[in-house]
Parts: structure tokens; C-alpha cells; sequence
């Protein structure tokens, strides 16, 4: 196979690796297994437009980038619906979708894995036609990456410090959202500090990422809080996975879904894939079963859980 890899010097674990050294290891491995490989290393701010040209190459078979959640949603949404394949070398601070992928979170490691090309069709979701890989999210979380975001950080624990200071802002001072949200026959008038919509059910015990790339739905997570004490519940039992069994969350499952925002006096803003963008008055979600082909681990090599 013929191997474009991409990579974001920017994203995360990648600004402190030995580029070079490992563009080394990267071709003595894909080279064993007999594949052709082409590397590019680019800064952040040039990856949509160097993905845009990769994805139209016809002497690429399969596109592998390495960054963070960021720099992989680009490269899922830019792949979706194509006959190429996706790789992902985890370089970020969560690396949620690798991890429902089940791909080991080292980046060498994940290299192998793409050298034995084991492909797997998953599902990509939509808001408004921009695809999404994790999860749209409004009120709390894109406050607390606004908070994040003011902050300096220079390295991974920089930005996990930044997000632990934000959340606790975020808690003590929360947001109030009025909505009205459409999943297919049911219409709920939502008043809400948190509200997210994912690609596939997170699965419990764990981070917020799915157990079953293809289980062909959305999942829907709507905070039900009254009083301050039942946000910070709705915080823990977010951290420790507790999506079914927690009362502070309303769980619900749909392909597709319509939000309606009341008006407001200033412009709101969401997130998608951890990225801020602005808030549309209405926006339209939709799943698509198998709309994107990722090179994984075989099942008995699932990495999901380290």
C-alpha cells in the first residue's frame, strides 16, 4: 500500500518528540511490511490545506495523521465518504477517538498497526453538514474551553492544568441554556447548563468516548440540575463514566436531531471536537452508518481501555 503520513508538530506529544528519529522508526516499519511511504510534517495552522491536497492524490492509498483530537476530526471529515483509508497516531491529550478505536495510545505501537492494514468501516456524524468523530457540545464545556483557551500553556500538563482551573470556574459560575431540542418524534423544551451530542453512546466506566464506533446513532446528554450540589454530582459522574445510572444526566439515543436556540443577546458559542465555533439558531444533527474506513488493531489487540 502507498502511505501518506501527516503530521501536526503542533499537537501535543508531537511537540516534544524527536521528529526526525521518529520518521526513522516510521519508514524501517512500514518498509518491513512492504508499504511505500511518503512523510509530511507541517505546522497546525497549514493542515486543512495540506489535507485538502492529500485526499485528492491518486497515488495515495491510505492517509495516517498524528495529533490531537483536533487535527484527527480534520482528517475524518475531510476523508468521509472516501475510498481511502485513516490512521491515527494519537499525539494529543485525551486522543478520544483513537481510543474508541482501540488503538494503542504510543505512537510507535500505533504504527504497527497500520502496517498489518486491518480496515474498519465507523460511523461520522454531522451538525449542519460540518462532520464530527466525538461529540457537539454547548453550555459548560465550551465556557470551559474558552477559559482553557485564555490561559498560557506550552505543554501537556500546562493544558491539563488550564482545563482543571477552567472546570472549577466553569462549576461556580455555569451557564443556563433555553432550548427546544427535535430526536425524531419527542420534542423536549430544554432549560440546561450542559447539553452534548455524540457520535455512537459513550460507553460507561470510562472517558467520554464510544465503545462501538459503528453503532450507527447519536447519543444525547442532557444535564438535569436544580440545585449546585446535583452540578457537581453531574461533574463526577461525568469524570467516572456514570452516563446510564446518574440522575443528573438524561441519557436519550437518535439518528437524527434538530436544536433550536432561544434568542439571545449575544452571540453563543459550541464546540465540535473540542474546538469552539460559532452557534448557529438552529442546528441539524445527523449520523452516517460506515461513512468512514480507519486502518485498526485487530479485535484481539483492542488498546480502548489504556
Amino acid at each position: 500500500m502507498r502511505f501518506v503520513v501527516l503530521i501536526n508538530r503542533e499537537g501535543g506529544s508531537f511537540k516534544t518528540t524527536d521528529l526526525d528519529d521518529f520518521s526513522s522508526r516510521l519508514e524501517e516499519i512500514m518498509q518491513a511490511a512492504g508499504h511505500e511511504l511518503e512523510i509530511c510534517i507541517v505546522e497546525g495552522r497549514e493542515i486543512d490545506k495540506k489535507l485538502k491536497s492529500l485526499t485528492q492524490r491518486a497515488d495515495c492509498d491510505a492517509l495516517v495523521v498524528g495529533g490531537g483530537d483536533g487535527t484527527v476530526s480534520a482528517a475524518a471529515g475531510a476523508m468521509m465518504n472516501s475510498d481511502k483509508l485513516l490512521g491515527i497516531l494519537p499525539g494529543g491529550t485525551m486522543n478520544l477517538f483513537a481510543r474508541s478505536l482501540g488503538l494503542p495510545l504510543d505512537i510507535e505501537e500505533a504504527a504497527e498497526v497500520f502496517a498489518r492494514g486491518f480496515a474498519r468501516k465507523v460511523d461520522i456524524a454531522t451538525a449542519n453538514g460540518r462532520p464530527f468523530v466525538h461529540q457537539f457540545s454547548l453550555g459548560m464545556h465550551p465556557k470551559l474551553v474558552k477559559l482553557r483557551d485564555e490561559a498560557a500553556f506550552q505543554s501537556r500538563f500546562g493544558k491539563l492544568r488550564a482545563s482543571t482551573v477552567a472546570a472549577i470556574r466553569t462549576l461556580f459560575d455555569p451557564p443556563s441554556l433555553t432550548a427546544k431540542l427535535t430526536l425524531q418524534a419527542d420534542e423536549l423544551h430544554l432549560r440546561t447548563p450542559s447539553l452534548g451530542i455524540s457520535n455512537n453512546l459513550f460507553g460507561e466506566g470510562h472517558l467520554p468516548f464510544a465503545d462501538r464506533p459503528d453503532g450507527g446513532t447519536l447519543g444525547v446528554y442532557i444535564a438535569r440540575v436544580r440545585e449546585r450540589r446535583d452540578l457537581f454530582r453531574f461533574a463526577a459522574d461525568m469524570l467516572l463514566g456514570r452516563w446510564q445510572s446518574a440522575p443528573e444526566i438524561d441519557v436519550r439515543e437518535t439518528r437524527q436531531a434538530r436544536l433550536e436556540i432561544a434568542p439571545v443577546s449575544r452571540a453563543l458559542e459550541c464546540t465540535i471536537d473540542g474546538e469552539l465555533i460559532d452557534l448557529e439558531t438552529v442546528t441539524e444533527f445527523e449520523i452516517h452508518p460506515g461513512a468512514l474506513t480507519v486502518l485498526v488493531a485487530p479485535p484481539s489487540e483492542d488498546h480502548s481501555a489504556a
